[in-house]
Parts: C-alpha cells; structure tokens; sequence
C-alpha cells in the first residue's frame, strides 16, 4: 500500500570527470633520488589531479644533467614527465643559453625542449630568431626553423 501512494524516490548516478585532489598556493616541490634534487618546482597556484598538475607562474628547474635548465612561464601543466609552458615562456640554462616564446614544452625523460612557435634565443652577444626549435639539452644540439642570426666574431 505504501508503494501505491509513495513513489520511491529515483537517485540519479553522476559520474564525475576530473576532480581535483588537491590545491596548493604559493608552494616549492622537490623531487629527490639517491645522486640529490632533480628538480624543483615552484609556482603561485597549483591544482593537483590525479595524473596531473596545472601550475600558475610556474618555475621548473631540472637538475638531472649536466647543465641546470630552468624554465619559467605563467601557466604550465606537469605530466607524464612533461612540462608544458604557455605565455612569455623563458628557457634558461647554466652556460648562459637563454630562449623565449610564447608556448614550449619540456620531458625531462629526454631533456629535450620543442617550441613551434616563433622564439629568440640568447647565448652572450649572440641572437637567434626562428619560427621552431628543438633543443637537446643532454646532446646540447639545436635544431630550428627560419633562422635569422646575429652573430658576435672575437676579436683577436
């Protein structure tokens, strides 16, 4: 009797997507191994998922070869090993090579940084300008696209 004057009430199932784990605001995260810091990372606001992070005014720097490279920008997703960078994009490392673009993106498994869109890159006196790069940092090789460069000679 009670089924015929009350409807059991219907409960929707939802299934939810992408949720957050957590959220953390002006932070440092270091990711050790037995030779000491691999890599540092540094940011305003990150959202951690669960296979990702989405970082604000990130600050990444690799420390795994032989020259430390450090990436900065005001956005950038961390995964897989993976850092990509959106706006004013600066790539710097030890030895005083130096690029900037606009979007870039960083595996730390190969140490190689890929960039398809225009850049400029800085090494002293030195200026490149190009519309691709692909740089190795553990081979330190370069490969780019629409080269235009300004090259300082020393004088003798």
């Amino acid at each position: 009797m009670i089924f015929v004057l009350f409807q059991p009430m219907k409960i929707k199932q939802q299934e939810f997507g992408d949720i957050p784990i957590f959220e953390l605001n002006f932070f440092t995260l270091h990711e050790l191994d037995r030779a000491g810091l691999q890599t540092l990372m540094t940011g305003d606001d990150a959202i951690r998922y669960e296979d990702r992070y989405t970082v604000s005014n990130i600050n990444y720097t690799d420390n795994s070869e032989e020259y430390i490279a450090n990436m900065k920008a005001k956005r950038g997703l961390y995964k897989d090993n993976i850092v990509n960078l959106e706006e004013d994009v600066v790539y710097a490392r030890e030895d005083g090579l130096t690029f900037k673009t606009n979007k870039a993106s960083y595996n730390k498994d190969t140490s190689i940084a890929i960039t398809e869109s225009d850049y400029t890159s800085y090494m002293g006196d030195n200026v490149v300008n190009g519309s691709f790069v692909k740089y190795n940092n553990s081979l330190n090789r370069v490969n780019s696209k629409n080269v235009t460069a300004t090259y300082q000679l020393k004088e003798r």
